[in-house]
Parts: structure tokens; C-alpha cells; sequence
């Protein structure tokens, strides 16, 4: 089996993903779980977010809509952990929501890089992306059954 995850992460690449994850949505749980990480060291898939009630749940669960910040300051208040991702160079962020055949996020395609990287036009190569991949994505997040049950 290809590996879903790194397939969509070696297509993305070429537009610029200084820190690409990947995390699937347990809304029991009410947290994410890191799927996939391009940096496992600072970043290891065994990691966890806990989901909010706050402007990015509304946004990117709620909403199903893409969360885009090209600064620190626009994604500070909502990334507890800011800091670790400006020591790694990152100061934007793109997080694209995966949806199940229902129409339900099941996870997120995390993009981080350089101040100012999303424009409207590589955010929109990086959905399409995302939409080509998604049925590889499906397919493997359900063989991982990372969603508690």
C-alpha cells in the first residue's frame, strides 16, 4: 500500500511545505491526532491537539473551511505552540480540512512556511491537491483507525 500521507506530503512540496502534518479528527475524543509529520522529531505522530471551542474549530470543523494566517500574529493566539513553530522557521500557516463522503472533517492537512507564503493562488494548488489526494487519504485514516470509537 502507498502511503497516502507522504504521497500528498511529496506533492506539496514543490509549492513550499517547510513543515507538513497531517491529523485526524476524533470529535468523541474532542482532539486531533498527528497522523503524519514531515518533522517526527519535533513534531512525532503520537502527538495530540486538544479541539477548542474557539474561532479555528468554528472556522475549519464547523465552517469546513480552509484556515489560512501568513503571519505569527494571526495564528499565535489560536497555536499554543507558536514558538516551536517559528524556531522552525514557519511564520504562516495553512490548514486544509479532509471531509468524509458526508461532508464531515475527519482531518487536516497542516502547511507551514515562510511569512506571507499563502497567497490566494498556491492556497488554491494546495486544496486542489488535497481534493485529489482525498480519496488515498480516506482510505488510509480508515486502515490506521485512529478515530476512537
Amino acid at each position: 500500500m502507498v502511503d497516502a500521507f507522504a504521497a500528498l506530503h511529496a506533492d506539496c512540496a514543490p509549492l513550499g511545505a517547510r513543515l507538513f502534518t497531517l491529523t485526524v479528527h476524533d470529535p468523541k475524543a474532542r482532539l486531533f491526532r498527528r497522523a503524519y509529520s514531515s518533522h517526527p522529531e519535533d513534531y512525532p505522530v503520537s502527538g495530540t491537539k486538544p479541539m477548542g471551542d474557539d474561532a479555528w474549530t468554528r472556522h475549519v470543523v464547523d465552517g469546513g473551511q480552509s484556515f489560512i494566517a501568513n503571519t505569527t500574529a494571526e495564528f499565535a493566539p489560536l497555536f499554543p505552540d507558536h514558538a516551536q513553530i517559528n524556531a522552525l522557521g514557519c511564520h504562516a500557516a495553512l490548514n486544509i480540512p479532509v471531509f468524509d463522503g458526508a461532508g464531515a472533517v475527519v482531518g487536516t492537512v497542516n502547511i507551514l512556511d515562510a511569512e506571507g507564503h499563502f497567497t490566494p493562488a498556491r492556497v488554491a494548488a494546495f486544496e486542489a491537491l488535497v481534493a485529489r489526494h482525498r480519496p488515498a487519504l480516506l482510505a488510509q485514516i480508515a486502515a490506521m483507525d485512529l478515530i476512537g470509537g
